[in-house]
């Protein structure tokens, strides 16, 4: 049931003293009980529509019309006001009488015309200021004709809707269970209707997902024997098309929503399932670009081609709150590449599982009703050649159809309307990171929010369903093709006229020295001895893998070229036919700065932004018959070896962090050496050994046994209260690492990647600030003489080498290291005194991967460094420590820094054999 809008009352009376009393009664309750029923000529009304509706009642004899009256939800139609600014409402009535109350002749009868206007005066609500309020007018209310002077009162339940087909969360579910009840009900309807629950959200909601088919058989044929013979001899299915003997086979075409405020593209899917699902003929209108006319959709010869996947939406808690980001605060349409959340992490496991040919994300709004393909840059493992014919044939399809359905005139595909800046060279893109498994990966914007936006995106959804029905086959070539090239390890040169520079001018992919584009293999290392960082290692497997990436690990050592491959080597084989997938992970990425915008940040790198040791191999063949496939990796418990006193527990993994944290929670003792003593490095925790016994069951970290130390010197720690201000992707970085957050008046560390800063604030405290917005706050605070930073601009991002300097606060980390800027800033100047932490090398080829115009003015400059001034201490950082939670090499930055402003000197200890022996 829609929301029944008494229980908005007082929402709306906190919005602004301006805001009249807007209620909805109870179905059938008001203060005055209905003795009759209002009889209307429609009862479902529109916030992005203007819709009259006929109303008569028979009020009893003896009516003067001077006493009849109207109200909806309880309330003169007088105090319904427009929306004027803000959360104000304060405009013209925006229900008003258009043909007053009349008696038909020679009856009690009273007749009247109502028209119910545009709320916010505009039937396009994608305003992000109206985004956020209109969902509260959403509901049943009571209109009624009422005689004032006898009490008399005609009633009828109504519905406010934005759209007559929008759904909140809740309704979803009883929306899908009553188009399987329909299917069932019909004999006739043998199709194959599938409900799954893909996992739960951060907020414990189900992610709903539906397949429907022709029957089950062409599920388990395309998920048992079709797809696996396509992505491991692709030759041989190519070989049937050409031959015309593949006989009978389906494709899946799936429907997506991602961002669930871009409301259309959750509710058109579920019009999308009924049409296929219950009926014979799907009709609709379409245009070649100059005639509009009908076509009609056989659904039984659809399904013979096609399977329906409906992802309604990943975001369900984003649509109970009616916000863009989940409830972690994270754009999941940015999340793809990094899958950090766990809508991601399940939604893609899901999708590639399946494969589809076609992916249809629904979108909006923009100025314009947009269709990808993108703009270039385009991401070099794309076998772009493949897709960009059919992906433009089928924009043209969706639009000419979305056009067609709708009072829109035109469309536009990115990739022609725009120079540069709605690229796909990012994987982060929910469509860019299908098309690397091999889909014709469409981004749909609608231009707005209503009623005609709703019959755009349900326009394309059957265009694009029949554009595949029509080229199944051709379609499904080229996607064989796709993944012929990655299993015979081709680099096909016909990408390369489409991988261009700014200047238009063909640059094919950057292969280097190398012939292929492509390594042979990457090696990720697991043994600790050739790993720095063996957790990320086995995170990166199962990333892989849940993405369908084929992994394998050596049974024996290898030796080649004087290097020993130890057992359980984890090998990625790139001659399998998602390699670009894998590839787009792996590879140290692309300078494109030479553009003059980009999108969205491009930089993945798993190795470098994880942390983690990783291996090109170009000799082919060389694993041949020395592996075994893995299909699942389990990461290893820590072992805490013998029974000394006291272990030191290595700071190398975020899990060490995460103890760490832990142990202080529980109120045990923790250490930091201060200096290095034999294998221990100052930095190092120092724990004693049955209380770090319980954890290592569930935490992964490397450990020395310690005995009772031996004149080391140390700090204990007590467990910080941390403040952090800024993005919800730093708050959520800070609790993945176990941190106890707080407010700033009651924190001992305040962290920011925001431009809020106070400097009284801060004071008796350490304040650590990450990025532009932090150093700019602090440079105009003018609290820290002398210190000056510089930045290009706010979205330039890069991968650079770095030189990093032996400190406490940068314990763990190499002198030399790939750190990753997002903010495009340097620090130009340090205060008198301060201690630099991290440096852009001084080299020409410092710049590795990403987009950063004029990024060579960071060319030796400092990167961080800490201060002390009067009570507060200062640590800046240039480079970013919790971007998306995906710079969890950084993490550990943070952390150090965290606790150097809470740790106090321990006594030198005097006993122990302090000879660090390595577990």
């Amino acid at each position: 049931m829609k929301k029944v809008f008494a229980g908005w009352l007082s929402v709306v009376l906190v919005l602004s003293v301006f805001v009249p009393s807007m209620t909805a009664n109870e179905t059938g309750v008001s203060a005055t009980e209905a003795t009759t029923t209002l009889e209307v000529s429609r009862s479902v009304f529109s916030l992005t529509e203007t819709r009259t509706v006929e109303l008569s009642a028979d009020l009893g004899e003896g009516v003067n019309l001077e006493d009849v009256e109207f109200q909806f939800g309880g309330k003169p139609l007088s105090e319904w006001r427009k929306w004027t600014q803000g959360q104000t409402y304060n405009g013209d009535p925006f229900i008003t009488v258009i043909e007053e109350p009349a008696f038909v002749e020679g009856t009690n009868e009273i007749t009247a015309v109502l028209e119910f206007g545009l709320l916010y005066g505009t039937d396009n609500l994608s305003n992000r200021t109206i985004r956020t309020q209109y969902q509260q007018f959403i509901g049943d209310y009571e209109l009624a004709l009422i005689d004032s002077a006898s009490g008399e009162k005609a009633a009828a339940t109504v519905e406010l809707n934005v759209y007559d087909e929008f759904k909140f969360y809740d309704e979803l579910k009883p929306a899908i269970d009553d188009i399987f009840e329909a299917a069932e009900q019909d004999a006739d309807n043998d199709r194959y209707l599938e409900y799954q629950t893909v996992g739960k959200t951060v907020e414990g909601r189900d992610i709903h997902f539906v397949i429907l088919a022709r029957d089950e058989a062409a599920v388990d044929q395309y998920l048992n024997d079709t797809l696996p013979t396509a992505l491991e001899d692709p030759q041989s299915l190519i070989e049937k098309l050409e031959n015309d003997t593949m006989g009978d086979y389906q494709v899946p075409i799936w429907f997506n929503n991602i961002h669930p405020d871009e409301v259309e593209g959750v509710d058109v899917q579920v019009e999308l399932l009924e049409k296929f699902a219950l009926e014979d003929e799907v009709e609709f209108l379409n245009t070649d670009g100059d005639t509009e006319f009908s076509e009609s959709l056989n659904v039984d010869a659809v399904l013979d081609d096609a399977i329906f996947l409906y992802m309604f939406t990943s975001n369900p808690d984003g649509r109970v709150a009616n916000t863009r980001a989940n409830a972690e605060g994270f754009d999941l349409n940015r999340d793809n590449a990094y899958q950090t959340q766990v809508e991601t992490q399940q939604v893609n496991e899901v999708l590639s599982k399946w494969t589809p040919l076609s992916f249809i994300d629904f979108h909006g709004y923009v100025n314009g009703f947009l269709i990808e393909p993108g703009t270039p840059p385009h991401n070099p493992n794309f076998e772009y050649d493949l897709l960009i014919d059919n992906m433009m044939d089928q924009a043209h399809a969706m639009g000419n159809a979305g056009i067609a359905n709708s009072k829109l005139t035109s469309y536009f595909i990115a990739k022609e309307g725009y120079g540069s800046g709605w690229d796909d060279m990012t994987p982060a893109y929910t469509a860019i990171y299908a098309m690397l498994h091999g889909a014709l990966g469409h981004t749909i914007e609608v231009p707005g929010l209503g009623q005609d936006g709703y019959r755009a995106l349900l326009g394309s959804g059957l265009g694009a369903t029949k554009f595949v029905h029509d080229n199944k086959d051709q379609l499904y070539k080229e996607q064989l093709e796709i993944f012929k090239r990655g299993v015979d390890g081709e680099d096909n040169r016909a990408v390369d006229e489409y991988f261009v520079n700014a200047a238009g001018e063909s640059i094919g992919r950057i292969r280097g020295d190398n012939e292929n584009f492509f390594p042979d293999y990457y090696v990720i290392p697991a043994d600790d001895k050739n790993q720095k960082n063996a957790l990320e290692a086995y995170n990166m497997v199962e990333y892989l893998l849940r993405n369908g990436v084929k992994v394998e690990k050596t049974v024996n050592p290898v030796e080649v070229d004087g290097a020993t491959y130890p057992k359980g080597t984890f090998i990625v084989p790139m001659d399998q036919a998602k390699r670009g997938l894998a590839n787009a992970m792996l590879y140290k990425g692309d300078n494109v700065s030479d553009w003059d915008a980009m999108y969205d940040p491009i930089v993945v790198n798993f190795s470098d932004l994880r942390g983690f040791d990783l291996e090109e191999v170009r000799t082919a063949g060389l694993f041949d018959g020395k592996t075994q496939a893995i299909e699942e990796v389990v990461i290893p418990t820590s072992t805490v070896q013998g029974n000394p006193p006291k272990q030191i527990l290595e700071n190398s993994t975020n899990d060490a962090i995460r103890v760490v944290n832990a142990l202080l929670a529980d109120g045990k003792t923790v250490e930091v050496l201060t200096e290095n003593k034999g294998k221990a490095e100052a930095g190092d925790f120092v724990v004693a050994t049955n209380d770090l016994r319980p954890y290592a069951d569930d935490y992964y970290f490397e450990t020395q046994v310690f005995g009772n130390g031996k004149n080391v010197a140390t700090e204990v720690l007590k467990q910080p209260s941390v403040a952090a201000t800024g993005s919800a992707q730093l708050n959520f970085s800070l609790r993945q690492l176990g941190f106890r957050l707080t407010d700033a008046a009651a924190a001992d560390v305040i962290v920011s990647d925001g431009s809020a800063f106070n400097a009284a604030q801060v004071t008796g405290k350490s304040y650590i600030g990450i990025g532009a917005p932090a150093l700019r706050a602090v440079q105009n605070s003018g609290v820290l003489p002398g210190f000056a930073f510089r930045s290009t601009g706010g979205s330039h991002e890069g991968l650079v080498k770095a030189n990093v300097a032996e400190h406490p606060l940068t314990a763990g980390y190499e002198q030399q290291e790939n750190l990753y800027v997002t903010s495009g800033s340097w620090i130009s100047s340090v205060p008198e005194g301060a201690d630099v932490l991290a440096s852009f090398q001084d080299s020409e080829d410092f710049y590795i991967a990403g987009w950063w115009p004029g990024y060579g003015q960071a060319q030796g400059q400092t990167m961080a460094f800490t201060a002390d001034r009067a009570d507060t201490t200062y640590t800046l950082f240039a480079n970013s420590l919790a971007f998306r939670a995906h710079t969890e090499h950084s993490y550990r930055f943070l952390a150090n820094s965290i606790y150097n402003a809470v740790s106090v000197e321990a006594e030198v200890v005097e006993k122990g054999n302090g000879k660090g022996k390595k577990n």
